[in-house]
């Protein structure tokens, strides 16, 4: 099956570019220059994958990702933020809203092309049966890709689940930064970057009863971060 994705930008050069680019690669795409054309397509369908500009005519794409975020339908669809804002605060605030993963312009196609097809792999069912790791009140299902808490679904992105399972999957060992990168499947991650912290504070923030004083994902200072053995 052909993947579908949305490019939200209103740089008509680069989504010519870049659209023309992908779709060479065997790749749908669809244009939208505001948010409100975004937001009329992704209504009639959603795509595979969205690549949304931070910058737009009509509104931020901060803001959007939130909203995006926000809408049951919406949720978990895989999102790169694409735009010409370089500050580290941006990628970290897309981050924490809910933004898999951030590329910055000027950019290099294949480097566009490599997150997007990341991306989608993240979000593709896995084939053979289903397993479930149970931890206390946390159950991590791995074929439904989804962490629940006393029985309630956990809102984490793509990113923030394969980021979890890695960390479950080695319950009471330290994983460094570098082991968890490449863990996850060449996931395009800077080792000075704050994106793991971020992700890790979105997975604390609905998994522990208390994020600030975490009990099942812990820092181990200087090394990385351990998943408890314990768990209540």
């Amino acid at each position: 099956m052909t993947p579908r994705l949305l490019l939200i930008d209103d740089d008509t050069r680069l989504t010519d570019m870049v659209g023309d680019y992908l779709r060479r690669q065997g790749f749908v795409v669809q244009v939208a220059g505001t948010l409100a054309e975004g937001r009329r397509q992704l209504a009639e369908a959603l795509p595979d994958a969205l690549v949304l500009d931070l910058m737009l005519p009509d509104g931020d794409g901060l803001d959007f990702t939130r909203e995006l975020r926000q809408g049951a339908r919406t949720r978990r669809l895989p999102l790169l933020m694409l735009t010409a804002r370089g500050e580290p605060t941006d990628r970290v605030v897309g981050l924490e809203l809910g933004a898999d993963d951030y590329l910055g312009k000027p950019f290099e196609a294949r480097e566009l092309l490599a997150r997007i097809k990341a991306l989608l792999r993240r979000a593709a069912p896995e084939a053979g049966p289903d397993e479930v790791l149970t931890f206390g009140r946390l159950e991590i299902d791995l074929g439904a890709r989804q962490a629940r808490l006393d029985g309630k679904a956990c809102e984490l992105t793509g990113h923030q689940f394969e980021l979890l399972t890695v960390l479950a999957a080695a319950p009471g060992r330290v994983l460094s930064r570098d082991q968890i990168m490449d863990a996850l499947k060449g996931h395009p991650l800077e080792a000075f970057d704050r994106s793991i912290d971020v992700h890790i504070s979105r997975i604390r923030a609905v998994i522990e009863d208390d994020p600030k004083n975490p009990r099942r994902v812990l820092t181990v200072r200087g090394a990385g971060y351990v998943f408890a053995r314990k768990q209540d």
